[in-house]
């Protein structure tokens, strides 16, 4: 086979949603499937949860209608804020969740819905400390003084942990949101409240509210300062690829560059940076080309060999993060879906 060959244990993947979900077993538990489910792909993990989870998450609007477009009739939120008219309209359509993290995001939704007569669904976003997207506590104040529109049902609200880690950061930032909340309360009514991603649900067991979100943890793998001792979670992907010729070493490089190998046996395997490889941190990187690269070693040739299996050793390597490694390997693989 010329493409890779990526391997998904469905079962692994139930078994840690399992596993992480006994953290929090008055929760409802959001699956987090946003860039194609961590590389694993989003439709089949969805369909695979779809007894498990109460709830998905994406990060795009077109994310989310694909997941629809799979048969998925569970709420879908989008954790992206709209940047236009059509996605809130695409999100009014496929019944998509969106995301309100301030007052110009609140006004899209809403001149958007009256103009075609349409309601909308939305969780608000709260910045307690990420920065990333979310009302500050003033603007919040404020934003719930002003007008409020019928076309937008506001049915959450949510915030994310930056260093879930640290229990004193946690510990502001949850009192923090609990003022959100209160505000928020106060103007929509009971809302659903979540705060904990993977790191947050094992963190402490009060922050897990109404609804944990769970991403990286369903695909065997936990956030930086936590371990597999505190909940035991299995990788659930490894990737191949197939040997597509071998030769002696006659002198000059070893794929582009001035690298010189160190065997004298040489095998190329097709498997590239276009696959998901990084090139960064390697011994001898140039042997790693776009679509193929040369191992210092005899291995049959059409032999499959198993590329990647371990995110986090292979995101160590390469200095980086699993979740970075993970969303590249797939790009280009043929997934194969194991353990139903």
């Amino acid at each position: 086979m010329q493409q890779t060959r990526a391997v998904i244990r469905l079962d692994s993947i139930r078994r840690n949603a399992a596993a992480l979900r006994a953290k929090a077993p008055e929760s409802k538990l959001c699956a987090v499937v946003k860039a194609d489910a961590y590389g694993h792909g989003a439709a089949m993990v969805a369909l695979a949860l779809s007894k498990d989870a109460d709830m998905f998450a994406v990060a795009l609007v077109e994310e989310g209608a694909r997941l629809r477009a799979a048969g998925i009739d569970k709420d879908i939120l989008v954790l992206t804020p709209p940047l236009n008219e059509a996605e809130v309209l695409r999100a009014a359509r496929y019944d998509l969740i969106l995301t309100v993290a301030d007052a110009e995001d609140y006004a899209l939704a809403v001149r958007s819905s009256e103009r075609f007569g349409l309601c909308v669904r939305c969780h608000l976003k709260a910045n307690t400390g990420m920065n990333r997207y979310g009302f500050d506590l003033h603007a919040l104040s404020g934003f719930l003084c002003a007008r409020l529109s019928g076309c937008v049902a506001v049915e959450g609200i949510y915030s994310h942990f930056y260093r879930p880690e640290d229990e004193n950061t946690c510990s502001i930032q949850f009192r923090l949101f609990r003022k959100f909340c209160a505000e928020a309360e106060r103007a929509f009514g009971p809302l659903v409240k979540h705060i904990a991603a993977t790191g947050g649900v094992l963190a402490s067991p009060q922050y897990c509210m109404d609804m944990i979100r769970v991403g990286i943890g369903l695909y065997g793998y936990l956030p930086a300062g936590f371990s597999r001792r505190q909940c035991e979670v299995r990788p659930a992907l490894k990737v191949y690829a197939t040997v597509a010729g071998g030769r002696p070493y006659r002198g000059g490089g070893a794929g582009y560059g001035a690298y010189a190998p160190r065997s004298q046996r040489l095998s190329v395997v097709r498997a590239g940076y276009a696959d998901g490889l990084f090139r960064k941190g390697e011994r001898g990187k140039n042997a790693l080309c776009m679509d193929a690269y040369v191992a210092e070693r005899e291995i049959k040739k059409y032999r499959e060999v198993c590329v990647f299996s371990d995110a986090d050793a292979y995101a160590a390597r390469h200095g980086t993060i699993s979740y970075e490694a993970l969303v590249h390997i797939g790009a280009r693989a043929v997934k194969e879906y194991v353990g139903e």
